[in-house]
């Protein structure tokens, strides 16, 4: 399957030096064919065939989630569990009247919404949840809002009226100080976003969204994670408990020139490990490293892996990170780490360089010039890892 490229279609290292945290950005007609991502049959087979009980499967309207018996009946099964079993008559009663319907987390339901998920993390290095919103009427689900993250939608199917005001406080945070100043009365801009189109918009940035255009409409929003300036600090702090003065206790009792001192010699060390020019770096070696979003089992394989040549080997992270280091090479994944041969280098990175599609194990043993056998040795010691997983070569 090709790369759908969303990257691409923003803009890349353009988009990554003016608009990214900046600004909102529209893109007409960016994917050619939107439904490649998902259809109405998909959805209709993700509610039909999966449980999802809110808030992953939620009805919205002006901003209040309706209550689940509105469109879904309880159900008693021979163990004595009970579960909703959603009513499709009662959900297209509710849809019809206005409520919007939203699926959290569907990228990882729909395996193609899954892989534009991965492209995205690997671009940016941070997590990325996709989330599905479909719509009927000019009933707005949500009203004006903003969010804590920045957004990529892509609009799949009919079109839908974006009301954009913008920000009234710079990067609002899920945990904050204080609350964004209303919105202006007045939106910035409007935009009709029809199939095909992606909008960038970031966190902080108060919008309303409406299919008020007289037909339905599906889009897709993938949630991009922050990384702050306070999640360097916190992850600092743990990194500075290896100097004593940072395990000291406060000295709350002491003389205030000695709490000044004190105090004195924590600014010193806060101070120097920000001077390090690879701080970031090292930071985000480690939010890439202990990455652990899209693991997946590996079965019927749960101990060896076999030496089968059409055996299909895939990261399950986009932020795989790989080395050379004292005489080998140094390979983090999944909050994982392998020291391993320098002959495994070459089969690392090109598992790397196929985010987030699959490699076949005889690809990975020619690209190292290895045996299969060895090659399936390395691999199963990343399955035990939950840094990759298998496919078929079952029986």
């Amino acid at each position: 399957m090709l790369p759908l490229n969303l990257a691409a279609h923003l803009g890349r290292e353009e988009f990554l030096a003016q608009v990214l945290h900046r600004h909102y950005r529209h893109v007409p007609g960016a994917l050619p064919a939107p439904g490649d991502l998902i259809t109405w049959d998909d959805l209709n087979n993700i509610l039909a065939t999966h449980r999802l009980d809110p808030p992953r499967l939620r009805l919205s309207a002006e901003g209040e989630m309706l209550p689940q018996y509105r469109y879904s009946a309880p159900v008693t099964t021979r163990r004595h569990t009970v579960w909703q079993r959603l009513h499709p008559a009662e959900l297209h009663a509710r849809l019809t009247e206005g409520a919007s319907l939203v699926i959290d987390a569907v990228d990882e339901l729909h395996p193609v919404v899954g892989r534009a998920a991965m492209e995205l993390e690997q671009w940016l290095r941070t997590g990325v949840q996709a989330n599905l919103y479909a719509s009927w009427t000019a009933r707005e689900g949500f009203g004006v809002h903003w969010d804590d993250h920045d957004v990529v939608v892509a609009q799949v199917d009919g079109s839908k009226r974006w009301k954009i005001y913008g920000p009234t406080r710079t990067a609002p945070m899920y945990k904050d100080t204080e609350e964004p100043e209303d919105p202006p009365e007045k939106p910035l801009t409007e935009i009709v976003m029809e199939p095909g189109d992606l909008l960038y918009l970031p966190r902080g940035w108060w919008h309303s969204v409406a299919a008020s255009e007289g037909e339905h409409s599906l889009h897709l929003t993938f949630g991009i994670q922050t990384t702050t300036g306070a999640q360097l600090v916190s992850w600092l702090s743990d990194e500075l408990r290896r100097k004593e003065v940072f395990r000291l206790d406060l000295p709350v009792l002491a003389p205030p020139e000695e709490q000044a001192d004190y105090l004195e010699r924590l600014t010193k060390e806060v101070a120097a490990a920000l001077e390090d020019p690879g701080v970031l770096a090292r930071y985000m070696g480690v939010r890439d490293a202990e990455d652990v979003t899209r693991m997946r089992p590996s079965l019927p394989h749960i101990g060896s892996v076999p030496a089968l040549s059409e055996l299909r080997v895939r990261l399950t992270t986009a932020r795989a990170f790989c080395e050379d280091a004292d005489g080998g090479v140094l390979f983090r994944a999944c909050g994982a780490e392998w020291d391993m041969a320098p002959a495994a280098g070459p089969l690392l990175r090109r598992l790397i360089s196929a985010v987030p599609d699959a490699v076949t194990l005889g690809e990975l043993a020619a690209t190292a010039q290895v045996s299969l056998d060895d090659a399936a040795v390395v691999v199963a010691e990343l399955v035990h890892g939950q840094a990759v997983t298998v496919e078929g070569g079952g029986t």
